[in-house]
């Protein structure tokens, strides 16, 4: 949660205090980059209003709040007036039931000192999509670069390079994103990649200096169905005949990249003087020779005198840019050629012969899909260990897994935040 500095926030239980034994509210601010302060009682609600606190009523000599705390006696929401720095950081809600249930969440509430000075953007993706957060700058004009999701750092950058984090290697056993991010070198830009729900919230990139032209992300990730997920196209055809593929319903102004086996063959953008096929594009080696057609209105693509090397699978890259963010969703598509045999065998001879050499394309196809899929599943995670070595070469420091964010032990009853951190259920900040 995010609000500007001197307004008023509530913090919502949204449950009713008669069905409920007790409503606790505790507080960490941070107190550094890696450290936590101790968690603190700041409020405190009985069921039958037999008890209520704030602030220093349940801490005698915690007077951080200075009477600003205000405690809905129905709900036991908590309201704080007129916010400062120090009110910064993190609030756990802890309700005990009749039954005896414990239900806790926390929220993060951090303070813009300017609105001027950072960028709100708000993008809807689908499950699976790639997805890029752009910084818009140059490393030679900032300073350090910071990703923080949620308000846990997820990414670092310094300006000379020395020295770069992307994930668990910021916060050791934060592994939520698994090796989906990648960090741009030059421009401090942060990609995610298969991207999932649990993804969803805020992305707060930061600059170390005052009104730093950060941005602020909220992005909202719209789960899809395994199968729709998972959905690949099959075609069957003929040697020597056409075959359209045939993406459905798309943007045409987005950019629309058609590869084949991970070869780029065809690309279709908003400018008509800008469509490729085959030779024409980068990185082709000329396979299919004049036989591709683009639809610049529906970016499929049509394959005539068809081959049956030309068996394989086909995917379509389908990416949207703005000045904050990319997205590039994919679409696939497996075709089958089956040979033309001899006109001079028999019925069942021309039968046997396309049975064996569908089977035979089938079995390629399947090898084919499972390689590309692992090779897709690990290319990010090859290039980020090149892309380490070489910077290790050049001097560049890769923080230690040791280098983690750390919360200091609960003086009231030795817990630690971390831990408490890891029974509260993940909340999309308000």
């Amino acid at each position: 949660m995010f609000v500007m500095k001197g307004d008023s926030v509530t913090l919502h239980n949204n449950v009713e205090t008669d069905q409920q034994e007790k409503i606790i509210w505790y507080f960490y601010s941070q107190v550094d980059q890696d450290q936590w302060s101790f968690r603190t009682r700041i409020a405190e609600i009985s069921g039958n209003l037999s008890f209520i606190c704030t602030d220093v009523q349940c801490n005698n000599g915690t007077e951080r709040f200075k009477n600003r705390l205000k405690l809905d006696h129905q709900t036991g929401s908590l309201t704080i007036t007129s916010i400062r720095d120090e009110h910064e950081g993190i609030y756990i809600l802890k309700s005990i039931s009749i039954s005896g249930t414990t239900f806790q969440k926390d929220i993060t509430v951090r303070l813009l000192v300017d609105m001027l000075c950072v960028k709100e953007v708000s993008v809807s993706v689908k499950e699976g999509d790639y997805v890029t957060l752009h910084t818009d700058v140059k490393m030679n004009q900032q300073e350090n670069i910071t990703w923080l999701f949620k308000s846990i750092r997820i990414a670092k950058m310094t300006r000379n390079l020395s020295f770069i984090c992307t994930d668990v290697q910021c916060n050791e056993g934060t592994e939520r994103f698994r090796d989906r991010l990648k960090l741009d070198h030059q421009t401090g830009s942060l990609a995610i990649r298969d991207i999932r729900t649990t993804d969803s919230g805020f992305y707060d990139l930061q600059f170390d200096k005052p009104c730093g032209n950060g941005k602020l992300f909220f992005i909202d990730v719209l789960g899809v169905s395994a199968a729709e997920r998972d959905e690949m196209k099959i075609k069957s055809v003929k040697e020597g005949e056409s075959v359209t593929l045939d993406p459905g319903e798309i943007n045409i102004n987005n950019l629309m990249t058609w590869y084949f086996n991970d070869t780029l063959i065809a690309e279709i953008t908003g400018d008509q003087n800008k469509i490729c096929t085959d030779v024409q594009c980068e990185d082709t080696d000329e396979r299919f020779r004049g036989r591709l057609e683009v639809n610049n209105q529906t970016g499929s693509l049509t394959i005539t005198n068809i081959d049956t090397t030309d068996s394989g699978l086909y995917k379509l890259q389908i990416s949207s840019r703005s000045s904050s963010f990319s997205i590039s969703s994919f679409k696939s598509f497996g075709v089958i050629v089956t040979a033309v045999p001899d006109s001079g065998l028999s019925s069942a001879a021309v039968a046997g012969i396309c049975a064996a050499a569908v089977a035979a394309v089938l079995l390629l196809l399947v090898a084919a899909v499972a390689a590309v899929i692992y090779h897709h599943n690990h290319q990010a995670k090859r290039n980020d260990i090149r892309k380490q070595s070489n910077d290790q070469v050049k001097g560049v420091e890769v923080l230690s897994p040791n280098q983690n964010e750390t919360l200091l032990m609960d003086t009231t009853n030795g817990s630690n935040p971390k831990q408490t951190a890891t029974e509260i259920p993940s909340e999309t900040p308000m």
